[in-house]
């Protein structure tokens, strides 16, 4: 075994390696760019270096520095996680010449694979199922589109370098086919640079299911089961689970040695994930093989109870599979979620920011526990991130991954819904309360899965908002009070009180009245509180009807509400943070705004005259001048963030009183980026 490995990557997948190096009494060498100085992946390090700014390609994707920071530190072997440089064939070749271990595959069969045409004629030759298609060298425009008519619509087009759904597009008639084409290219050759494709038939009503494939330096190989990770959006995995549900013995058989196939047929090591698609009659075509140990390996951990990257280590110190094909077995089903900084309900458009408050599940990790009910039970978290940290727009958004286990699919569903609810995050947009609903539809409990199921299941799963009801509301009001009775006690203690801030709302013959206002989906909602002896009662000002709440028995501890609501004990997560009211309930994450009457009665048109970028970014394009007149709804400036653009609109008829950054400057979220004056009008 190795005494010392560098992790050549960042967030949760350092973390993870580092723990089980740690176990295995192996130190760790970490490298971090000036964003990352204090993650938690350099925290759980022996070591730490610095290699470089906060764009990965001037820090994580730098090889060279990479290879002398390990010379330094003496480390033997270098772990690249996933993404970065784990199926980077130069780095894995300059690795080796430098006189240390990759761990991972030999150089060649990431050649092999890294190619999507080359692999699946190579496939071919090893007797694996492919998907009927052109995966030729031949990329005349006319001939592909012959080829797709051969084959038969629909069919996908496919970048030959492709991953990551990039690349790729559905072409359902002849004379789509052209344009689809040229668009593909064109995002290829961005995205990859090299714009070469390849054709297939379009399997309907797709599931996405891969093996995980591991190997060693003594020729043997076994798989270990397979994965279901047929929720995606756009292209993209949210949610994979193992085993398969519907998996019969001998369909897994095949697929698994179809997999030890393709692994042996390009001399594979290490960790590998064979990756194929099935359609509803149970036929399966290999896809792609990824060289590298995968996101949603934990699931696998979980029903084999297996560590994977133990395994890897053992692997490249030149020791053989910890266990035969025949000593390995599944118990219970284990899903995993990908908990992103992302708004669901704006497309999964990326979402950055501080971490201000972060609360995950109790976690059993890496291991399976007793269980409330006696049942072995886990809920695991890997994370990179702790609370305070920043979601940069450097890296991806990942903000944790929530793996459950339970001893079959329905118990992992239901602990999956659990935990997802025990989940908190206050700060960026996250796709928390969208996978939440996704592990109620009916769909995904009947494991009727297929590629499109997000898109089948639309309605369920980006409902339209609704007026929240009062016992809802109720609760928001006791989380107010109660915060407000934590600040009084505090000044009791303290020595200083005043009679007309007692908790009971004592006023000279009479009974203390208040309103609290909250915003939600853009409407304002005012409640009525009456003070009383032993708790208080709320309505809706102005209401109809007669409902009235009672609420007693109020405590605020450590961002833990408890209450009586009405007829209801309440146990509920808050966070109260400028302004808004952040309420964790058993249905989900609840935002409201709230402000005493007339905190901000003037604020309105100050408002309308302050631009202000809405994460960080650049200036990427200026569309006015200084001392113009522009109209509402005019775009203003142009910004680039997350790889999106972003265009700044006028609030309203005005005229531009000043231009506070250039083309291609940089600015911080919240920054002020125009002067605008609402109140002269454009004539």
């Amino acid at each position: 075994m190795f005494d010392k490995i560098l992790i050549a990557n960042r967030g949760e997948i350092a973390c993870r390696v580092a723990i089980t190096a740690r176990r295995l009494g192996v130190r760790t060498v970490a490298v971090y760019s000036e964003a990352d100085r204090s993650a938690r992946h350099v925290r759980l390090c022996d070591e730490a270096f610095g290699i470089g700014p906060p764009p990965a390609r001037e820090s994580y994707l730098r090889g060279d520095v990479i290879l002398e920071v390990a010379r330094r530190a003496g480390a033997q072997a270098i772990h690249p996680g996933y993404g970065f440089l784990s199926e980077n064939e130069a780095f894995a070749r300059a690795v080796a010449t430098a006189g240390l271990v990759f761990i991972g595959p030999p150089p060649a069969a990431i050649a092999a694979m890294g190619s999507k045409s080359a692999a699946k004629a190579l496939m071919a030759t090893a007797g694996v199922p492919l998907v009927p298609g052109y995966h030729g060298d031949d990329q005349d425009p006319g001939l592909l589109r012959a080829e797709a008519g051969r084959i038969g619509y629909p069919v996908m087009i496919k970048a030959s370098a492709g991953g990551g759904g990039k690349g790729m597009r559905l072409v359902s008639t002849d004379d789509q086919f052209d344009a689809m084409l040229a668009s593909c290219r064109r995002e290829a050759k961005n995205a990859f640079g090299d714009d070469r494709v390849l054709v297939e038939r379009f399997v309907e009503r797709p599931r996405h299911i891969e093996i995980q494939v591991f190997a060693d330096t003594r020729g043997d190989a076994v798989h270990l089961f397979e994965r279901d990770c047929s929720v995606q959006r756009r292209h993209q995995k949210v949610i994979e689970e193992a085993p398969a549900p519907g998996m019969t013995a001998a369909r897994r058989q095949a697929m698994g040695e179809a997999a030890v196939a393709a692994a042996r047929a390009v001399g594979y090591v290490g960790a590998g994930t064979v990756e194929f698609i099935a359609d509803p009659r149970g036929e399966f075509y290999f896809m792609e093989m990824n060289t590298r140990l995968q996101v949603e390996h934990p699931v696998t951990e979980m029903i084999t109870g297996q560590d994977l990257v133990e395994w890897q280590l053992r692997v490249a110190a030149g020791e053989p599979l910890p266990c035969t094909q025949s000593q390995l077995v599944i118990t219970g089903h284990a899903i995993e979620a990908r908990i992103y900084a992302e708004n669901a309900d704006k497309g999964f458009l990326p979402s950055i920011g501080r971490l201000a408050h972060l609360r995950t599940p109790p976690a059993v990790a890496f291991e399976r526990g007793a269980g409330i009910d006696g049942a072995p039970a886990a809920v695991r978290i890997d994370s990179g991130v702790r609370a305070g940290d920043e979601i940069s727009a450097n890296y991806d958004p990942m903000i944790a991954k929530l793996i459950v286990w339970g001893a079959d699919r329905d118990t992992a569903i239901r602990r999956m819904q659990v935990a997802l609810a025990g989940f908190e995050v206050v700060g960026p947009s996250t796709n928390v309360d969208f996978l939440g609903r996704l592990m109620t539809t009916r769909a995904f409990i009947d494991a009727d899965l297929d590629t499109a199921l997000i898109e089948r299941e639309q309605a369920a799963l980006f409902p339209p908002p609704v007026m929240l009801p009062l016992s809802t509301l109720a609760i928001a009001a006791a989380a107010v009070l109660a915060d407000e009775n934590a600040e009084l006690d505090a000044q009791v203690a303290s020595g200083w009180h005043d009679p007309f801030a007692a908790r009971s709302g004592w006023r000279l013959n009479s009974h203390q009245h208040r309103e609290l206002v909250f915003h939600h989906a853009g409407e304002a909602t005012t409640l009525t509180v009456e003070y009383a002896a032993e708790g208080y009662t709320v309505r809706r000002a102005g209401a109809i009807d007669t409902e009235v709440i009672t609420l007693a028995d109020l405590a605020l501890r450590d961002g833990r509400l408890t209450a009586q609501v009405g007829a209801r004990a309440v146990d509920a997560g808050v966070v109260i943070a400028e302004e808004v009211l952040h309420l964790f309930l058993p249905s989900g994450h609840l935002s409201l705004g709230y402000a005493l009457p007339l905190a901000h009665a003037d604020e309105g048109a100050a408002e309308e005259s302050r631009l202000t970028a809405p994460m960080p970014g650049k200036v990427i394009a200026l569309m006015v001048e200084a001392d113009t007149r522009v109209t509402k709804g005019q775009p203003l400036l142009v910004m680039e963030a997350m790889k999106m653009e972003h265009t700044i609109c006028a609030p309203a008829d005005g005229r531009i009183t000043g231009l506070l950054y250039r083309v291609g400057e940089q600015v911080a979220e919240g920054a002020q980026l125009i002067g605008f004056d609402a109140a002269t009008t454009a004539a």
